[in-house]
């Protein structure tokens, strides 16, 4: 029975000491620093846990960044950026996205001529847009305009692109390679 209270005083210490580490690691807590007795045991460790088990990565340790160079590249040879890759649909449909800087260099995405591809290595397959009898193509093929923003939907129909894998999108001469689907 000594044994068993032994036992049950470590483990509440451990407990103890684990939520005020968790609580002064983070000086930038609004929470006031009272002391332990005086806090509810119930509320307390809940809290703690939710702080604990959705840790909020700082921006340069995200996965869905496209990095600096290939963003340079992109804004001055092709005159786009922000370019993302998402799930959409329930996985029946990818969608490519970006924005344009310079209409003149971003004509080459919106050519009607030009065949768009997503292209995923790892999955073996070649997502082509699909086109729909009364609407036509699913991409916007305008004239490009600084500062819009523009799409274009991949038919996913086995659902082989999954978020998370590198995929490169294809449009005439212009090849973005690498992004990650979201």
């Amino acid at each position: 029975m000594k044994n068993l209270n032994f036992r049950r005083m470590l483990l509440a210490d451990l407990i103890l000491s684990a939520l005020l580490f968790a609580q002064t690691a983070t000086p930038s807590t609004t929470q006031n620093q009272s002391s332990p007795a005086s806090a509810s045991p119930q509320s307390e460790p809940t809290a703690s846990a939710a702080k604990l088990a959705t840790p909020v990565l700082p921006e340069r340790y995200r996965q869905n960044r496209v990095a600096a160079r290939a963003r340079q590249y992109y804004a001055v040879a092709w005159g786009v950026d922000s370019l993302t890759v998402r799930s959409a649909e329930s996985g029946e449909i990818i969608r490519f996205s970006y924005r344009v800087l310079d209409a003149e260099k971003a004509k080459a995405l919106n050519d009607k001529k030009s065949e768009p591809s997503l292209v995923d290595p790892r999955a073996g397959v070649k997502l082509v847009v699909p086109s729909l009898e009364k609407i036509g193509k699913l991409r916007q093929s305008s004239a490009p305009e600084p500062g819009k923003m523009y799409w274009m939907a991949f038919s996913n129909k086995g659902r082989f692109v999954k978020p998370g894998h590198r995929v490169d999108v294809v449009i005439g001469p212009f090849r973005a390679q690498g992004l990650i689907v979201q």
